[in-house]
């Protein structure tokens, strides 16, 4: 429901504007003001599933989140569109970190990998389907639709929750580091609200390069501060673990790449190629798939081959294939673009889910909600750096050329984010053979 909701939306900010009396590069607001409540909220999740428990806050935070999106149907003018949009995100900044903290609570180690090859999938499907089903609900129903279909998932959630969800209830409620809640909530809202300006400007560029300045700032003041307070809200000493780190720093890497995908894809196949919103979705929709098919495979390949060389592949190659989306023409033939899509699929479902669960090879159980919250943030940052990239690569390539968008300038894109992408592998290469054997099952020849 979250990862969907997060890219449906755009494909219906046409006829939401014209509903609303409003233009749809206004509305972007509505997109980054969803952000910023990830970045804001994000952080302290970790403090309030140990406060209040995670089963608590967790459908707490699927309440929210349908209320925020009724708020969203509801909406009659810009500004109570992006207030309700906003606190969507707010429960939407709680869902998903806290639900990832019930599973690694609930799961042994040796069978983390299986957990979250599942985890995953939503990850996976939702920049995908969001697109299609986003505009056809729109075309077909009316934009409403895109909230309301949010009512019965999310009761069921909640049910649901409610009769499986037998997890020990670990509480440790330490004192709330209220200036590093600051601290933070301005350094990442900072930085996504900048970024998001920066690559979709629905504001003067000023104000995304003012904000993003704040947010660098507040980082630094945030990091001088969590080294003399005695409970951080989201502790640094925890990169001392260096699987941990190298999760962080790979998976930021590759995730700048595909942050971006969903961006300039359907952007290419709708400017470029001239499809509308349903056939680009259409066709996108195929990695979805991969990501699915790739889950029956995930844990014996962990364990035959483990952790470094899986992740290293899957980084490299599935960066190249992100780069080749560059290489698409109006000749390329579908079936060519949607088999190319569909590996890159597999690809990334097997370094998610491998990523994921390395991070917590050497994490307890009593570090794993400051874990979870310091994952989930760097996932947002990285997310929203790859989009500001995107856009703002387009941005100078058609300014250098002087001419309208172009296929050439999607290659470029292309080409540099899946480049970066592919750096991730090289993270993951340096580690020993079996690091996170204790996740993988895998054991190194000899060992």
């Amino acid at each position: 429901m979250e990862n969907m909701d997060s890219t449906v939306i755009a494909t219906s900010l046409p006829a939401i504007a014209a509903d609303i009396g409003s233009e749809p590069i206004a509305l972007k607001l509505a997109l980054t003001s969803y952000f910023v409540a990830l970045a804001i909220f994000i952080p302290i999740s970790g403090w309030m599933a140990d406060r209040f428990g995670a089963k608590n806050i967790f459908r707490l935070a699927i309440f929210v989140f349908m209320l925020g999106s009724l708020a969203c149907s509801f909406s009659f003018s810009l500004e109570t569109f992006v207030l309700s949009r906003f606190f969507q995100g707010m429960g939407s900044a709680m869902m998903t970190p806290v639900g990832r903290l019930l599973l690694v609570r609930s799961t042994p180690r040796n069978e983390l990998v299986s957990a979250m090859a599942w985890l995953t999938v939503p990850g996976l499907l939702g920049p995908v389907t969001g697109p299609l089903i986003g505009g056809f609900l729109t075309t077909y129903l009316s934009w409403h639709w895109i909230f309301w279909i949010n009512i019965p998932i999310g009761i069921a959630g909640i049910i649901l929750a409610g009769i499986f969800l037998q997890v020990p209830d670990e509480r440790t409620p330490r004192r709330l580091d209220v200036v590093g809640l600051v601290l933070a909530g301005l350094a990442f809202a900072g930085c996504v609200f900048g970024l998001s300006v920066v690559s979709l400007p629905a504001l003067p560029l000023l104000y995304g390069y003012l904000t993003l300045a704040v947010g660098v700032i507040s980082g630094i003041f945030y990091l001088l501060h969590a080294r003399r307070t005695e409970f951080p809200l989201l502790d640094p000493a925890l990169l001392r673990h260096r699987l941990f780190r190298s999760a962080i720093l790979g998976g930021s890497f590759f995730r700048i790449g595909v942050g971006a995908v969903p961006f300039l894809l359907p952007l290419m196949l709708q400017l470029g190629f001239g499809l509308n919103p349903f056939q680009s979705g259409a066709i996108t929709f195929i990695s979805a798939v991969g990501a699915v098919i790739s889950k029956f495979a995930t844990e014996r390949v962990f364990a035959s081959f483990g952790f470094p060389r899986i992740l290293g592949f899957a980084a490299i190659f599935g960066g190249l294939l992100i780069a080749a989306q560059g290489f698409f023409t109006t000749e390329t033939p579908v079936p060519l673009m949607m088999t190319v899509l569909l590996v890159g699929g597999i690809l990334r479902s097997f370094f998610f889910t491998g990523s994921n669960a390395i991070a917590y090879a050497e994490i307890d159980n009593a570090e794993a909600s400051q874990a979870t919250a310091i994952l989930a943030v760097a996932q947002q940052l990285s997310v929203a750096f790859g989009v500001a990239l995107a856009g703002g690569l387009l941005e100078i390539t058609t300014r250098l050329h002087g001419g309208e968008l172009g296929l050439i300038d999607f290659c470029i894109a292309f080409s540099l984010v899946g480049g970066l992408s592919a750096l991730a592998g090289f993270v993951y290469l340096r580690l020993p053979a079996d690091a996170g054997s204790n996740v993988s099952g895998h054991r190194a020849a000899g060992g």
